[in-house]
């Protein structure tokens, strides 16, 4: 039985704040919760291949980002987390509207779906990773955890890397040694950031380009178990 849907209109809209595609596990909740955070030029459905990495009973969601990006290829639904003019490695208050956004839909989801709000875990995937970095960091009691895949850490100032705002947050943070979107130095300095951001960091390069390969698949999956081993 198919239990994914596409949610534009209606009472979980309207309480979530954002269109997303949505997972509902046949039991009941709480539910331990994985929520999709697409990249830039994305939508609700391209990060759902991702979904395969973590235990099949927990519930998915996968909101679209709030800003429509006219610079999408090849003329495709495209949306943003930034403005398309915002500068290439923006700075942790850029995110400011994301950050919002995220932050309403997430406290939205146990009402709206049954979410266990003390296992509500990220998945950010490019922009999307440095946009639930953003998150976490000025929200720390919101999520259990992340998944950051071939993205990049907002710019923190100093003062705020010293309150270590990602304190013990469990992080997993993949990067492609041949990106050309995210390039390694960047993904470095941005793994360096979290670390002293106080982050529990696991951190691992791949030969590949913009995506995860088969063995980063198969960290992350490992990853997602371990997460599951915590809250049960």
């Amino acid at each position: 039985m198919d239990n994914t849907y596409f949610i534009e209109y209606g009472r979980a809209a309207y309480m979530t704040g954002l269109p997303h595609r949505v997972r509902q596990p046949q039991r009941p909740g709480p539910h331990p919760t994985v929520v999709l955070i697409h990249g830039r030029h994305g939508n609700e459905d391209v990060t759902w291949v991702f979904s395969r990495t973590f235990p099949s009973d927990w519930l998915v969601v996968a909101p679209r980002a709030i800003e429509f990006d006219p610079e999408t290829p090849q003329s495709g639904d495209g949306w943003s987390w930034l403005p398309a003019e915002t500068k290439l490695w923006p700075h942790f208050d850029q995110f400011d509207g994301a950050v919002t956004a995220l932050s309403d839909f997430t406290l939205a989801l146990p009402d709206a779906y049954q979410a266990d709000p003390q296992a509500i875990f990220y998945l950010g995937f490019s922009q999307g990773a440095a946009a639930a970095i953003a998150t976490a960091a000025e929200h720390p009691d919101l999520v259990s955890g992340i998944a950051a895949l071939v993205g990049f850490a907002p710019t923190l100032s100093s003062a705020m890397i010293s309150q270590k705002p990602l304190q013990g947050l469990p992080i997993y943070m993949a990067t492609g040694v041949r990106d050309n979107e995210v390039p390694l130095d960047v993904a470095q300095t941005s793994r360096d950031a979290l670390l002293e951001a106080g982050a529990d960091l696991e951190y691992n390069e791949y030969q590949s380009g913009h995506k995860l390969n088969s063995q980063g698949l198969r960290d992350l999956s490992a990853w997602w178990q371990a997460r599951a081993a915590e809250i049960k």
